[in-house]
């Protein structure tokens, strides 16, 4: 039997305005409030409420149905914000029973890559945000865009989100161990998986209990990118013919995991393409072979034992085609950015500003730093989606300038907490 795994990450940052360096030390308004209510509205209409409905159909239609997602603090609270109708139909699915939420980081960021123990901090408090919202704990995380490691696997297992030993394990695995996570989802790139299947499930080199989940890219990636390509020998794709990709799984794999972005529906494939359509139509395309079923991460490892462990100890992500980490780290431009917004993460913390440290994690978005990519070849038309900067130079020049206004809040700060301290010692 081959069991269907349909997992979405649903996420939109919150974007930076043109920020001067004449600004600095003067103003505090770092976010394009008008883009981003712009882009959510426009989303919302065109991709999550349409997508939910059938999702929400779908599940009343077939009872085997299946779905799960990954949605971002930064995305939530943008809906609870802006477009409240968005968050109630993701509530409305919760409430089938039938679908699955999984943790991230917060702030979808890439502080596993260059902070632990901020990655731990923004994974509790996404954790603690999804519990609220949808009254169930995850069981299984996904690092932010897919990145993964070893390491990963090790720290979710364990679930401990106040042990500071977890910080300096040497294994994105080892970190969900040990946060106590029973699954963990990764990109099923060929150099990680080399001759294997991604349509199994397996274990993290050096993890006890927790699974090991990979996309399968090229199944997932007809979906999300290839489906309006009409210079594609597949093209058209319909329903029918997915589904029978997807049925010769049967005797090669138990599972099939299409990993994709939420905005695939109706965003970055549109309507007009027939992908609303091709859909509605799936599951019941899927389901006419006898032995295909539907299943979120959590039931796949309830039910499937790995079959073998698998080593990955270098970072992959499901970004480009080289599925690394060089959409947000490649260019000089990008490592300057990333190496100071987390070098003042002690003063940041130590501040005792809220809003300063708010700001200061919405500015650790990869988004930004996604904005900063100068890849010359095809994937850059992919950098260019939802763009706010006419270059990449522009968005670093931005973010550079806002970086400095945090330092001088920070100086403000300290000044005022020494002022203060020495205020009491003088009445004490």
């Amino acid at each position: 039997m081959v069991s269907v795994c349909f997992y979405f990450q649903v996420h939109q940052p919150v974007r930076l305005r043109p920020y001067t360096v004449f600004e600095i030390g003067k103003s505090n308004s770092y976010f394009d409030e008008q883009k981003n209510r712009e882009i959510l509205d426009r989303v919302a209409k065109k991709c999550y409420l349409p997508a939910n409905a059938i999702m929400l159909e779908l599940l009343d239609k077939h009872p085997e149905f299946r779905v799960s997602y990954s949605i971002s603090g930064v995305a939530l609270e943008q809906f609870m914000r802006h477009e409240p109708k968005v968050l109630d139909s993701f509530k409305e699915l919760a409430r089938t029973g039938r679908v699955e939420f999984l943790d991230e980081t917060y702030h979808h960021s890439l502080s596993f890559v260059y902070s632990k123990p901020e990655f731990i901090e923004q994974v509790r408090l996404h954790n603690r945000l999804i519990r609220n919202l949808f009254g169930k704990s995850p069981q299984v995380f996904r690092n932010t865009e897919l990145i993964y490691s070893n390491e990963v696997a090790a720290i979710a297992e364990k679930k401990v989100f106040r042990n500071t030993e977890l910080i300096y394990s040497n294994e994105v695995a080892a970190i969900a161990e040990k946060m106590g996570y029973k699954g963990v989802l990764a990109e099923g790139a060929d150099h990680v998986l080399e001759w294997r299947s991604p349509n199994f499930v397996y274990k993290p080199k050096g993890a006890r209990k927790i699974s090991l989940l990979f996309k399968n890219y090229r199944l997932s990636d007809d979906v999300a990118f290839r489906f309006s390509e009409r210079s594609w020998s597949e093209w058209p794709l319909t329903a029918e013919k997915f589904g029978n990709w997807i049925s010769k799984a049967n005797g090669n794999g138990n599972i099939v995991n299409l990993f994709m972005d939420y905005e695939t529906f109706g965003e970055h494939q549109w309507p007009e393409t027939g992908i609303f359509n091709f859909l509605k139509k799936l599951p019941e395309e899927i389901l006419k072979h006898p032995d295909n079923g539907f299943a979120t991460p959590s039931d796949i490892i309830r039910t499937h034992k790995p079959v073998a462990e698998v080593d990955v100890p270098r970072l992959v992500s499901w970004a480009d085609v080289e599925r690394d980490l060089s959409a947000w780290t490649g260019n000089s431009m990008q490592q300057s950015a990333l190496q100071q917004i987390y070098s003042m993460e002690t003063a940041v913390k130590s501040c005792g500003d809220a809003k300063l440290i708010e700001d200061w994690r919405m500015m650790q978005s990869s988004d930004h730093y996604y904005y900063m990519c100068t890849k010359w070849f095809a994937d850059g038309d992919v950098h260019k989606y939802f763009n706010p900067y006419d270059s990449p130079y522009d968005g670093f020049i931005s973010f550079m300038n806002i970086l400095n206004d945090i330092r001088e809040r920070l100086k403000k700060a300290g000044e005022e907490k020494a002022m203060k301290a020495a205020l009491n010692a003088a009445i004490g």
